[in-house]
């Protein structure tokens, strides 16, 4: 047997890799939670030729990220993986105050305990589960794909060039990290999630703006033994003198991470921090942990980082004075545009929202779903959403690298615990990932004009689930579940008080030749496959028959013209108050309620507003040929 032909490659030689074509649609560079991601995304559909190349040697296999925001286990539940996720990760149920004891400062002691994500916001739990878990679940996604998509490592971006014509305008250069080998690639969009030093940021000239590292932190995945009593529970530590630890149990029962504080960087001396050892940075913690002992059995990651704030001032190849002109090729997504620190358990999560966010916008583009146009509107909401979360970090690290305050100097400065713990709760909103607002700053999100109809689903937030029961096998289920990463519009009709509006909106979806299913869906696809319908209505799963359902709830999909029964829901009337209560929506008028394929609401119309309704389509969908 023959093998390392073209240079040493670690793993079974059984494997072969496959080569890049010559020309794809979408080329990815960075194989992380981004990139993978919108890998994942893209697999599904076998008309989108999708390569991934990642410059290590193969998949990420211990440490980085950690925290999962119930948010983003919202999003995967639309992979169909949320599952495998609460069954693997920790659940961060409470989180823990500590800080200096007042009858002796260099003791901690127990101050506070919350509740970590208030109830209601969201039906999944915040959760723990390292980086490369998560991106092994999408990698696994990818292979089961109609396209079995699988990364290719082992190459590294060199440049780009955007040619003016030509169907794969973007010409990439990679080298193979192995041998140094070059090889070109033709793509018609590049998407760089390469991260914090992108080679593809630079070749579009997009430049990161804000601040340097002014702060930096250790952080250890540890196996320890320990008569700390909080160590099962998330907990931000306060020491007098040596220093903050923020405490992140970790999945199996046994790991725990500690972020530790390293102090402040000095400008003269920027990478003086990277001397700070594993044993260093461990010593550390043992001294804020004290009295308690801390004994470290064996370590399963160890980093040391700074903190700066960083957004870069565009996310793709367009600069500004020529938006209007140009069409954007390039984009980039998470630490390649947004750089932070790590204690608020963002990066992971709102870098993965950049490209499930960008991912629907190329599907409906190459499947000739939606204008080119549409592409625009990535980098105007993206960029603005980064922007926040630069601003919320800022105040979060210098909270969590504060001091605590000496009630016997109080001179001195610092942050009383209580204003710690009362932040928390505050930004809890925020660190759970629900308060992405997109205002109507592009044709995607609509005025608020009959937001009273439906007040609990914000226009411009993400779609907030809520318990309902499937009308056609009586099962409970969750309606923003029905959704899925397909690049799909979701119309959720919910049922005026005599239903004879929405039984006319469903009569006019199915039948008008002006109905947005009709015009936008395209001939030989199924009448799902653009916009899906469904319907809740306000009776009782007993108090409705199946058979006197409208046409639309009821279609026939695929090559048997097979019923989808899965389209109308009633409320779940066992568990407390009903989706129309948890809601806000008007029982008397209804609702249509407008859902993005990322799971964010864009519209809310009244039953009645028909050709409102198309015509809101019509902004950025094509009449289906």
């Amino acid at each position: 047997m023959q093998f390392y032909l073209d240079g040493y490659k670690p793993g079974d030689p059984d494997i072969l890799t496959a080569e890049l074509p010559y020309a794809v649609d979408v080329l990815i560079v960075g194989g992380g939670p981004a990139g993978a991601l919108l890998a994942a995304q893209l697999s599904t559909f076998p008309g989108i030729s999708t390569r991934l190349v990642e410059r290590l040697d193969g998949p990420l296999r211990v440490g980085q990220a950690d925290g999962v925001a119930c948010r983003t286990v919202e999003m995967f539940d639309a992979f169909g993986l949320s599952g495998k996720l609460l069954r693997e990760a920790y659940w961060v149920n409470e989180t823990v105050f500590w800080r200096p004891s007042k009858a002796d400062r260099s003791r901690i002691e127990r101050t506070g305990r919350v509740q970590d994500t208030e109830d209601g916001l969201s039906e999944f739990p915040h959760l723990i589960v390292n980086q490369a878990r998560m991106q092994k679940y999408l990698l696994d996604y990818m292979r089961n794909s109609p396209t079995r998509l699988e990364a290719n490592y082992g190459l590294e971006f060199l440049d780009l060039n955007v040619e003016t014509e030509g169907e794969h305008p973007v010409v990439v250069t990679l080298r193979k990290v192995a041998n140094g080998a070059e090889s070109t690639v033709r793509a018609k969009y590049v998407v760089g999630c390469d991260g914090a030093r992108s080679r593809v940021r630079d070749s579009i000239g997009a430049v990161p703006r804000g601040d340097f590292a002014n702060h930096a932190w250790g952080v250890v995945d540890m196996l320890a033994v320990t008569d700390f009593p909080d160590i099962r529970l998330k907990a931000a530590i306060q020491s007098a003198d040596e220093g903050n630890i923020l405490l992140i149990p970790r999945e199996g029962g046994y790991m725990v991470r500690l972020y530790v504080d390293l102090g402040e960087i000095d400008p003269n001396k920027r990478e003086a921090f990277r001397e700070n050892t594993q044993e260093m940075v461990i010593e550390t913690a043992q001294r804020v942990l004290r009295p308690y002992t801390l004994d470290v059995k064996s370590v399963a990651w160890f980093a040391v980082y700074q903190v700066g704030q960083r957004v870069t001032d565009r996310f793709d190849d367009v600069p500004a004075d020529q938006a209007d002109s140009r069409l954007p090729r390039v984009f980039i997504a998470g630490d390649a545009c947004h750089t932070h620190s790590a204690k608020a358990g963002q990066g992971m999560n709102v870098s993965m929202q950049d490209t499930f966010n960008l991912g629907w916008k190329l599907i409906s583009v190459f499947e000739g779903r939606a204008k080119p146009e549409l592409l625009r509107t990535y980098t105007v909401e993206r960029h603005a959403i980064a922007q926040g979360l630069i601003d919320f970090d800022k105040e979060w690290s210098k909270i969590m690298a504060s001091p605590p305050k000496d009630p016997n100097r109080p001179e001195l400065g610092g942050l009383d615990p209580a204003e710690l713990q009362a932040y928390f709760v505050k930004s809890g909103r925020y660190t759970a990932g629900v308060a992405t607002h997109y205002p109507p700053a592009t044709v995607l999100t609509a005025e608020a004009t009959h937001q009273n109809l439906a007040k609990g689903f914000t226009i411009g937030m993400r779609f907030h689930s809520a318990p309902v029961v499937r009308l056609a096998d009586a099962k409970p289920v969750h309606l923003g579940h029905a959704a899925r990463a397909d690049g799909a519009w979701r119309i959720y009709a919910f049922a005026d008080a005599s239903g004879q509006r929405l039984r006319k909106l469903a009569d006019f979806m199915a039948e008008s030749p002006n109905s947005p299913i009709r015009r936008f869906t395209p001939a030989g696809a199924n009448i799902d496959s653009v916009i899906d319908v469904r319907a809740v209505f306000q009776q009782g799963h007993r108090d409705l028959k199946v058979e006197e359902l409208p046409s639309i709830l009821l279609p026939r999909k695929g090559r048997f013209g097979l019923i989808d029964y899965e389209k109308a829901y009633c409320p779940d009337l066992k568990n407390g108050p009903d989706i129309f209560e948890l809601r806000g929506i008007d029982r008397e008028k209804g609702a249509i309620v407008v859902v993005r394929p990322d799971q964010y609401v864009s519209n809310v119309l009244s039953l009645d507003a028909h050709d409102e309704l198309t015509a809101y389509f019509g902004r950025f969908l094509l009449d289906r040929q």
